[in-house]
């Protein structure tokens, strides 16, 4: 994030939520750039995170993720949760929105949807 580092550590595969769809990121990937969506980022089979934007580069065998909206599925209660859930159902019955945003604030209710 622009304030902090949330995980630094070496990992065998990373799952990201890109627009193109999911993306598995190994060892000795070409080289990538793009967007995120809302979704899961998972770090090999222990750390999740959830995350609302942002952009991926990866270039000889590093990984760097840049968002001001991701948080660890450790960070998230219940009442988070619900509340993030609840304001963008608000926003997603607004008439005032695109159909971009209404793509996003689906996969955001979703992917919020899957966190226990």
């Amino acid at each position: 994030t622009p304030d902090k580092r949330i995980y630094s550590g070496n990992t065998e595969e990373v799952v990201l939520p890109c627009f193109e769809g999911q993306a598995t990121i190994l060892k000795n990937h070409i080289p990538l750039i793009t967007f995120l969506r809302p979704g899961i980022v998972e770090v090999g089979k222990d750390e999740k995170f959830y995350v609302e934007d942002g952009t991926v580069e990866f270039s000889d065998n590093n990984l760097l993720i840049l968002s001001t909206t991701i948080k660890s599925f450790k960070m998230i209660n219940a009442d988070q949760k619900n509340g993030m859930i609840k304001d963008a159902e608000k926003m997603l019955s607004s008439n005032q929105i695109s159909d971009k945003q209404k793509y996003i604030l689906n996969y955001k209710i979703e992917t919020l949807k899957q966190i226990n």
